[in-house]
């Protein structure tokens, strides 16, 4: 089986959760026999990795494809013209907007097609909606089958409102096109079924996982004894809750003295938070670290006592099983999809400031509450490998291969 992927980001150069998923998902397709080309608007020179890494300008057991393109994970509009405004290149080599540059990748794309550049596949497999344009005109040119993932819908993105109806239009149309769906969730198989135009029938959900192959288990962080912490890792968006995390902030400090918080991450709310942090007088207990990678992220997860994720709308959310992976305790919204399938965590709506405040401040103070999160969360993990999803997308890609042939 040969699959063709299109996605926009790749570890070790992602910025969140959609190059960790496609690094897994890829991983253990191979593992499985599968051999992917993975197409990117920009792929890193000379990675060693399992994939044939393509990016859309050159070839590069996934490979790589890289793409002369300013497209970069979660760019919105008015990101895309403060990149483009900073680039010292020929600018009229870029589109003039962040929907021109998607639609440049829809092109760049079918010239590597048309001159055989791609290779054989039996497969096209998309991710999100800056890929759709494109991995709809590689359906129609190669007559292959289409099977759009959907790790993020732009409700999402906007706590659950209309948002940017281009975006929307987009997704819809790769959503429409394609002959299969895969939804991270029914968190977001709802979401589409709702929004989008697509039969039911042609909607599958599978879940993401946690990858341990290359995990060292070694606890090797110093944490003072008396420091409380509580982690905020994630883009710092609206999607994210954020804004949700420091007012349950305010009232766990009220009650627990000694409790740091740490926000790993950055994002275009991040001043919007440091400004709410310094109105509540909480300058001294926040540590803002920026974005982190690798083992930085591990290492953070290692030091808190509980990880917290109040997502507004998350259509999986990979950080509390990397949070579970590190023996982090871990307190996650309702309204995620990875709240489906954990059990041993905490729940709560994202909204209830309150009640995410109380179960902040039941881990940190009672220490078997704590330890059970920690064993129990620690077993549960073991069972979220990548195999399982690579198996179902596997089943996914005989059966249109099946009705193509047949």
């Amino acid at each position: 089986m040969k699959v063709l992927m299109l996605g926009w980001e790749f570890p070790p150069f992602n910025t969140g959760g959609l190059g960790t998923a496609c690094y897994g998902l890829t991983k253990a397709l191979v593992n499985e026999g599968v051999e992917i080309t993975f197409v990117m608007p920009r792929a890193p020179q000379q990675l060693k990795t399992h994939v044939k890494l393509i990016g859309a300008e050159e070839l590069a057991k996934v490979v790589f494809v890289k793409l002369p393109l300013l497209l970069i994970p979660y760019s919105t509009e008015s990101n895309y013209e403060m990149i483009l405004s900073k680039t010292q290149a020929d600018k009229q080599i870029y589109g003039r907007n962040l929907f021109e540059e998607v639609f440049r990748y829809k092109a760049l794309i079918k010239k590597l097609f048309l001159q055989g550049s791609l290779g054989d596949f039996d497969i096209i497999h998309a991710h999100d909606w800056m890929t759709f344009p494109a991995a709809v005109e590689l359906k129609n040119l190669s007559k292959k089958p289409l099977v759009a993932q959907v790790h993020a819908t732009e409700f999402d993105r906007n706590g659950g409102n209309f948002g940017n109806p281009v975006v929307h239009e987009i997704e819809n149309f790769g959503i429409k096109n394609a002959n299969v769906v895969i939804a991270v969730s029914n968190f977001t198989k709802n979401i589409i079924l709702k929004n989008y135009e697509v039969l039911p029938e042609n909607v599958f959900v599978v879940h993401n996982a946690v990858d341990f192959s290359d995990y060292d288990v070694q606890d090797d962080f110093y944490i003072k004894k008396e420091d409380k912490i509580v982690l905020f890792l994630g883009r710092i968006t609206l999607q994210k809750g954020p804004d949700y995390f420091v007012e349950a902030a305010k009232l766990v400090s009220e009650r627990i003295p000694n409790v740091k918080f740490v926000v790993v991450g950055s994002g275009d709310m991040q001043g919007q938070m440091i400004k709410r942090v310094i109105e509540l007088g909480l300058i001294n207990k926040f540590l803002f670290s920026g974005f982190l990678r690798g083992k930085d992220v591990d290492r953070a997860y290692k030091m808190a006592d509980v990880y917290v994720m109040p997502s507004v709308s998350e259509p999986f959310g990979i950080t509390p099983l990397e949070a579970m992976r590190n023996g982090t305790p871990v307190i996650i919204s309702k309204q995620s999809g990875v709240s489906e399938v954990v059990k041993h965590c905490l729940k709560v709506d994202f909204w209830d400031v309150n009640e995410l405040a109380n179960k902040i401040i039941a881990v940190l103070n009672y220490r078997a509450l704590h330890n059970e999160l920690k064993k129990h969360g620690a077993l549960e993990i073991k069972k979220f490998s990548w195999n399982e999803p690579a198996r179902k997308c596997i089943k996914i890609y005989k059966a249109l291969v099946g009705e193509i042939n047949g």
